[in-house]
């Protein structure tokens, strides 16, 4: 469950941007960095726009980002001006765009505001530990192979090995794969992560027997030492904080508007619509 949850964009947005009412309310408070006519860019709005246009500016170096962005906004604020004088944000197609960025923004300040700002240390501490204790223990091994293109060769290597020849230096000498130079050393690797061919062989070996029949996958020919086995170490709080935290919002953000929905009359009126958004509600809340 860790691994596999996700926001819908939009909530990460949110969580990303803070309140996200828009230029129009950042430029009411902080310092004013430049003027574009009679209007002003305060420092808030600068701050603003850097979040909404970050993608757009990456490439930009950092020391130069911030006088980048505030020339773009001016251009912005210019054409915005020519726009208005010119009668285009009366049009319908404007007041459109403007209800949906509005009612956008609303949606990202309210979920901000009610989840976000509300979901503390300790919760997201409580919530890894509640997953951890619901995770079952899994099995790791730590192996070598060596491969090689035919079964003959796989069977000298063995026959080498059952005369005592070191393993490692085995590989080093005769192994194709790419672990070859390492001495053949694969690290720790639990179910699901091999070949299935593989996987069956080096799990069924007891801790330090190599294989003694030449096991075959679409890579050529292995011969495999099983050097030990584990229980797979847990995720410490500090590398999945920021994930679990993101399944406590996600969790947070469905409750807030499966409730809405109850207290909401809710109408699609295109059947085909109808049917598709209710097979998106209902895979989102899963």
């Amino acid at each position: 469950m860790i691994k596999g949850m996700r926001l819908p964009a939009a909530i990460v947005m949110a969580a990303m941007l803070g309140s996200g009412l828009g230029a129009g309310s950042a430029a009411a408070e902080g310092k004013v960095v430049a003027k574009v006519g009679e209007m002003k860019i305060t420092t808030q709005e600068l701050a603003f726009a850097e979040s909404e246009l970050s993608r757009e500016f990456a490439q930009v170096p950092e020391d130069k980002r911030k006088a980048a962005i505030l020339a773009a906004l001016i251009d912005i604020k210019l054409l915005a001006n020519k726009a208005a004088v010119e009668g285009l944000d009366e049009k319908d197609s404007f007041k459109a765009r403007m209800a949906f960025v509005q009612s956008r923004n609303l949606h990202n300040l309210y979920f901000q505001e009610t989840v976000v700002a509300g979901v503390s240390d300790e919760e997201v501490r409580e919530r890894f530990d509640k997953e951890i204790a619901a995770t079952a223990p899994e099995t790791e091994i730590k192996a070598r192979h060596i491969l090689v293109a035919s079964e003959e060769e796989a069977n000298a290597v063995i026959a080498e090995l059952a005369q005592g020849k070191d393993f490692a230096e085995l590989a080093k000498d005769k192994s194709t794969g790419p672990s070859g130079a390492n001495g053949g050393d694969l690290g720790y690797f639990g179910k699901g992560q091999m070949v299935p061919e593989f996987e069956e062989a080096a799990f069924g070996l007891d801790n330090g027997k190599f294989t003694t029949t030449p096991v075959k996958t679409q890579f050529g020919w292995h011969v495999i030492l099983k050097e030990e086995e584990r229980e797979k170490p847990k995720p410490q709080f500090d590398q999945v904080k920021d994930q679990i935290r993101q399944v406590v919002y996600r969790e947070k953000y469905f409750e807030l508007v499966k409730k809405a929905r109850e207290e909401t009359d809710v109408e699609i009126l295109d059947a085909d619509l109808k049917s598709a958004v209710e097979a998106t509600t209902e895979t989102k809340e899963q």
